[in-house]
């Protein structure tokens, strides 16, 4: 008879390997079509309601006036291209050490969004420091690092696509993304290392936050706004993705001619 630790232990084998299955292409491939609309009318629903309370509904800040309102496009941009490099380290990671397509997919599907949410945190950021600090540019260590970020996301992007090998570019590709997490803590903690124009962080884990309510209750909503289209898009793209990975496979052919039927 099995003991209670042989049973526990079978258990847990059982549960991994039910996880698992999802990392295969196959498996993924409709459940991300069946996901992504539903993340896609949540972006924009909360992108909506974000929007409505910041412009409209926030109070105007004392010392910026309407300018600040920008902080509700910026501040979730920055925010999320900080966190998907993270997200794709980590499947990079997960597929190096377990060798799996489909982790390598997610990195490459996540990789324009960051990039996306990084340029737009730039631009939006160059917006509000016009008329803040007088300029549109300055060599900051948080402005910096966040650029360098940018070419770290266009870098993988191009050298994931130059390689024709999947394999190798799979690789290339996982090797930068992992270094170049690296820069993720400098940009966080870039306010605090150095003497920087860039204003600190208005919403802390250890603290309470420096903004009215109404202001923090729409930056959050445009946050998850932000997260809900990130999967959306994320999916489709990680859907286009699998379907090139896998165009000799028997299943991609079928799912192609099944879609040609619907047409």
């Amino acid at each position: 008879m099995m003991n209670g630790t042989e049973t526990e232990t079978e258990d847990g084998t059982k549960r991994s390997r039910s996880l698992l299955r999802f990392a295969a292409p196959q498996v993924f491939y409709p459940i991300a079509g069946r996901l992504a609309p539903w993340f896609a009318w949540l972006a924009a629903g909360l992108c909506v309601a974000g929007l409505w309370i910041g412009f409209f509904v926030a109070p105007t800040d004392f010392q910026q006036g309407e300018v600040y309102r920008v902080i509700f496009i910026h501040v979730p941009a920055a925010w999320m291209s900080m966190f998907i490099y993270l997200i794709m380290a980590f499947w990079a990671a997960v597929g190096l050490v377990m060798n799996t397509r489909l982790s390598f997919m997610m990195a490459q599907a996540l990789a324009p969004t960051g990039a996306m949410f990084c340029f737009v945190s730039l631009w939006t950021g160059a917006l509000w420091g016009r008329p803040t600090w007088g300029t549109y540019w300055v060599w900051d260590a948080r402005l910096t690092s966040q650029l360098l970020l940018l070419f770290l996301y266009l870098g993988f992007i191009a050298l994931t696509q130059a390689i024709e090998d999947s394999r190798r570019s799979d690789r290339a590709g996982a090797i930068i993304a992992l270094v170049g997490a690296v820069n993720v803590p400098i940009i966080y903690f870039s306010v605090q290392w150095w003497n920087t124009l860039h204003q600190g962080a208005s919403v802390s884990l250890t603290r309470a936050p420096s903004m009215a309510s109404t202001m923090l209750v729409g930056m959050l909503l445009m946050a998850l706004a932000a997260w809900a289209y990130t999967f959306a898009v994320s999916f489709w793209r990680v859907r286009s993705l699998i379907l090139e990975r896998e165009r000799h496979t028997e299943w991609v052919a079928a799912e192609l001619d099944e879609q040609e039927a619907r047409a």
